[in-house]
Parts: C-alpha cells; sequence; structure tokens
C-alpha cells in the first residue's frame, strides 16, 4: 500500500509541474522550487539524523534515509502553489492562508504516521510538522519578497540610469 501512495504522489507531482512552472514569474516560481526543495532536504536531513522522524518505506532506502518525494517534489511545489496563492496578500491574509496549507499537512501526516508505514515518528508530533511546515513556508516567502524588493531596486537603478 506505501509503494502504491508513494507512486500516486509521484504521479501528482509530475502532473501538476506543467501548470505551476508556466507565466511570467517562471524565475521566482524556479527559485521558490529549488531552495524549497534545498531547505527541506536539510531539515529532514537533521530530523532523521537525529531519529526524530524514520522513513520505513522511501524510495533509494539503500542510498537516502530521507524521502526524496516529499523533499525535493512535493513540498517544494506545495511551496509554489503557496507563494502563488499568496502572492500580493498582505502580512494578516499570508498568516492566514498558511493555515490552509498547514493545518491539512499536519493532520494529513499524523493521519498517516498512525495508519500506514510511510514514516514513524519518533520524537515528533503533529505539533512538530505544523511549525516546520509554517517555518518553511514562510522562510521561502521571505525569501521571495526580499527578492521582489531587490528587483524592484534594480528597476528603479535603471530608470535612474536611463534619466542621466
Amino acid at each position: 500500500m506505501e509503494k502504491k501512495l508513494l507512486n500516486m504522489l509521484l504521479g501528482l507531482c509530475i502532473f501538476s509541474v506543467p501548470f505551476l512552472f508556466k507565466g511570467k514569474k517562471m524565475r521566482e516560481t524556479l527559485v521558490i522550487f529549488f531552495s524549497k526543495g534545498v531547505l527541506a532536504t536539510l531539515i529532514d536531513a537533521y530530523v532523521v539524523g537525529t531519529k526524530r522522524v524514520e522513513y520505513p518505506v522511501r524510495p533509494f532506502a539503500r542510498i537516502f534515509k530521507t524521502n526524496l518525494i516529499y523533499d525535493i517534489l512535493f513540498f517544494p511545489l506545495l511551496s509554489v502553489i503557496w507563494v502563488k496563492f499568496s502572492y500580493n496578500d498582505n502580512l494578516r491574509n499570508i498568516l492566514l492562508k498558511s493555515l490552509l496549507f498547514s493545518v491539512p499537512m499536519s493532520i494529513g501526516q499524523w493521519y498517516f504516521e498512525k495508519n500506514t508505514r510511510l514514516f514513524k515518528w519518533r520524537k515528533w508530533s503533529i505539533f512538530h510538522t505544523f511549525c516546520s511546515v509554517n517555518f518553511t513556508l514562510f522562510t521561502i516567502r521571505g525569501f521571495i519578497g526580499f527578492i521582489k524588493k531587490l528587483d524592484r531596486l534594480k528597476g528603479n537603478q535603471n530608470l535612474n540610469e536611463m534619466e542621466v
């Protein structure tokens, strides 16, 4: 059953890529995707290395102790969706919209931890999942906000150079 669930998740991720990676903001989308992949992989490596979480069923089990489908596909794609969903929002709406992602993710992980062998929580809880999902969402959202600010500054600098 676990292999089927992982294959379904992989298929869903692959299916969603063409829909998420289109439009004018391709550079930002790629930055979101790859930076979230790096962040999720680093956090997951720490969490697995400290034996807080274990992935009994995972792809490439002989090579990796973490689940690559989660770390480099699912969580990064989730962040792409979230940033697009909250792109022009103020802080209050960003906070509210983050709950639409972190609460179902936390409940889903809790359910799958109890009913499958996809992962086992050792020194982990639904609260840890909620906090780590929000931490990574806000970290990536802040990073994109920083990039947007740099782009605006660069745009203003180019305008000033044209006036001279």
